[in-house]
């Protein structure tokens, strides 16, 4: 097994679970390789910040299957179940901190990462109290090199034919960093988040930061960056407001000592700065973070059951030969879905809203959104002319606009921008609070909801190649995400805290970023806000805090999506020697983005030769245009997910699980979740669990 985080350790618990359920003689021996402790692996580490915190709340995760059709655990239970027993019967391996941290979690809480380590920590020292008779388990804290079919025996593994080496008794050789060769029968990938090189931008400014003396912190899980070396008081341009954002501004605000403050008399919070923050000056392209979480009892909200895109709608395109295409066969059930969660909520919570009664609105609009044997283009207008007579104009609502809330508007200064995202901040906060009487966050429910059963699709049936590229990845997944899997809604309120104390200001939307040599600075800036004379900012050693003018910089796409910005060379041609004038301008830049999860760019000793020796290759999907283009995943047959070879055979004996499936599956970062207490158990939920289980059970069957 290479890799032993949670995806590793689900695959090492149910290699024990099937082997104990068979009850074979013989033995079964297990190398665990992983330069990072087994459990946890790299992302989870338990002495890291507990200022990072889950996207998930403590009812959620898992890698304990709990699917009875399984062979039974041997040991193990859902973090939220080792929750409860840790404030019961706290282990005593857990820290000061730890038990701090446990004592206080309830089961809507969002837990640290560095807790959800140690959970995973306790798993697999549970595991190995409970090995069934003939297993053994090595652990290497080493990085796998290569893997390479082995030669037969007494064969000279130089001139072995990886082909017929297949047919031999050995199968692999795996060599490690530290110059160790095992010899192993079958290899588990279970690689994680894996470092990735830059792309050309990124490059580009790193290399004008070594020239010009810059601070330029590319594409790193934030747990790996020193935040130390951002210098206290001056301007720093983080780019991406996505969740990675949210850590970034975590460790240079809190981790500096500053402190948030609860208002008496609403739920705004204020900021106490320590003095040791820096200015952070955020940046994407939607100009504004992803939206927070509602406050539910559960992952899912309960007043919204999907009526169209359901599991038995998806299930019937297989049923009738048809691969479905995102756009045209799954998305127009998927809008519908969003379209009643968020009418039916207004009707209920705010009838005023409506302007006949909410019963015959809701008759009416249920009427319109029946998948009729018409055009999509029909059901729309008919819907949006049931809406026009029924609804009032002010609470309508925009789907896809729910993700860019700045779209579409200019803003004449900086502190007008940044009013507008306080304002964004505050409201979205609200609504959060609000749960399930909040239309537009049980819209955003039903997306959720809905994400689930396209999981299922993607993975069970697929979807065409043309609308993975067009549709799903193409602009669905930016705008989900921006949408349902946000923070925690305290997240939001610090933000605006942050804003208002002059902490955090913003850049606006599509923004360009550059250098401006002369200056010695990384500049960026929104052709969608104004320069303001009073509003420069003293930036310390040469940062200038300014507005947005115009030069250099192109309306771009609007849009959902969390990008890269283009144009870094360019612009600071464009902007050289002005960026006082109309550009934001710092001595330090940040990628607030994980590194890229594209096997082709992976910096992986281990993938790089895999690929070059044609072991597996990366996914060619078809444009519209009928262009080949790489996808971001291995090539993969299932079940289990066994990688293509450059040839395109099968290569028996690897086996892929979790990130480097995203070519196969959609939604990889996501683990496995634990079964609901109530609402729907949709089969995506422990679907990482049940890839672990077809692998251990072919591996045991070989």
């Amino acid at each position: 097994m290479i890799g032993a985080g949670p995806r590793g350790t689900s695959v090492l618990e149910r290699l024990l679970a099937n082997w104990a359920a068979a009850g074979p003689a013989g033995t079964l021996h297990i190398d665990v390789i992983d330069p990072y402790p087994a459990g946890p692996g790299h992302v989870w580490q338990p002495g890291q910040s507990r200022l990072y915190l889950m996207n998930t709340q403590s009812f959620y995760p898992t890698v304990i299957p709990e699917d009875p059709a399984l062979a039974a655990p041997v040991a193990g239970r859902t973090f939220d179940q080792w929750r409860d027993l840790q404030q019961r019967q706290p282990d005593p391996s857990l820290t000061d901190a730890e038990l701090a941290e446990v004592s206080g979690l309830g089961q809507a809480d969002f837990p640290s990462r560095a807790l959800y380590g140690r959970y995973l920590r306790c798993t697999l020292e549970e595991l190995l109290t409970r090995l069934p008779a003939g297993v053994t388990v090595d652990f290497h804290p080493a990085t796998a090199t290569s893997v390479r079919h082995a030669a037969a025996a007494g064969a000279d593994p130089a001139a072995a034919d990886p082909v017929a080496a297949q047919d031999s008794a050995v199968r692999f050789d795996v060599v490690l960093d530290d110059g160790t060769v095992l010899i192993v029968d079958s290899v588990v990938l279970a690689l994680g988040h894996l470092d990735a090189r830059l792309n050309a931008e990124q490059r580009e400014l790193l290399t004008a930061a070594e020239e010009l003396g810059l601070l330029y912190l590319p594409p790193a899980a934030p747990a790996d960056v020193d935040w130390s070396v951002v210098p206290a008081g001056e301007p720093v341009l983080v780019r991406g407001m996505g969740l990675n954002f949210f850590d970034v501004m975590g460790q240079l605000t809190e981790g500096r000592g500053g402190r948030f403050l609860a208002a008496e008399d609403n739920a705004e919070l204020t900021y106490v700065p320590s003095g040791r923050e820096p200015l952070i000056i955020a940046a994407s392209r939607r100009g504004t973070p992803y939206r927070a979480k509602a406050t539910l009892t559960g992952y899912y909200p309960g007043s919204v059951q999907l009526r169209y895109c359901t599991e038995d709608a998806i299930a019937k395109f297989a049923e009738s030969g048809i691969r479905p295409s995102f756009d045209f066969d799954l998305w127009p059930l998927l809008h519908r879905d969003a379209i009643w969660a968020y009418y039916s909520t207004l009707a209920r919570s705010q009838p005023g809203a409506v302007l006949t009664d909410p019963a015959e609105f809701l008759r009416a609009l249920d009427e319109s959104l029946r998948p009729h044997a018409h055009s999509t283009g029909k059901w729309e207008n008919t819907m949006e002319s049931v809406i026009a007579i029924h609804v009032r104009a002010a609470h309508r609502l925009d789907l896809l606009g729910l993700a860019a809330p700045l779209a579409g508007r200019s803003f004449g200064s900086r502190a007008e921008l940044d009013a507008a995202v306080v304002d964004y901040l505050l409201d979205d906060a609200r609504r959060s609070a609000l749960g399930e009487n909040d239309a537009v966050k049980m819209a955003i429910g039903a997306l959720h909801h809905g994400r689930a059963v396209l999981k299922t699709a993607v993975a069970d049936s697929g979807i065409t190649d043309e609308s993975w590229v067009a549709g799903l990845r193409g602009w669905f997944e930016s705008f989900v995400e921006g949408l349902a899997s946000g923070p925690p809604a305290l997240r939001a309120a610090q933000l605006a805290a942050l804003a208002r104390a002059g902490v955090v200001r913003f850049v606006g939307p599509d923004p360009k970023f550059g250098v401006d040599r002369r200056a010695r600075t990384f500049i960026a800036a929104s052709p969608w806000v104004g320069f303001g004379t009073d509003e420069s900012v003293d930036g310390g050693s040469g940062g200038v805090l300014g507005g947005a003018g115009g030069a250099g910089a192109s309306s771009g796409t609007g849009g959902a999506g969390l990008g890269t910005a283009s144009g870094g060379a360019g612009l600071g041609a464009a902007v050289a020697g002005d960026s006082a004038a109309g550009s934001v301008a710092a001595s330090a830049m940040i990628e607030a983005l994980a590194p890229a999860n594209r096997v082709a760019v992976n910096a992986s000793p281990l993938l790089e030769q895999l690929l070059a020796e044609g072991l597996v290759r990366p996914r060619l999907m078809m444009s519209v245009e009928g262009t080949p283009v790489q996808a971001s995943g291995l090539d993969v047959v299932p079940h289990p997910y066994r990688p293509l070879g450059a040839n395109g055979s099968v290569t028996e004996g690897i086996y892929v699980l979790g990130l480097q499936l995203s070519a196969a599956q959609w939604g990889t970062a996501i683990a496995a979740e634990a079964r609901p207490a109530s609402g729907p158990v949709y089969r995506s939920g422990q679907r990482t669990l049940r890839d672990a289980d077809e692998i251990a059970r072919d591996i045991l069957g070989r």
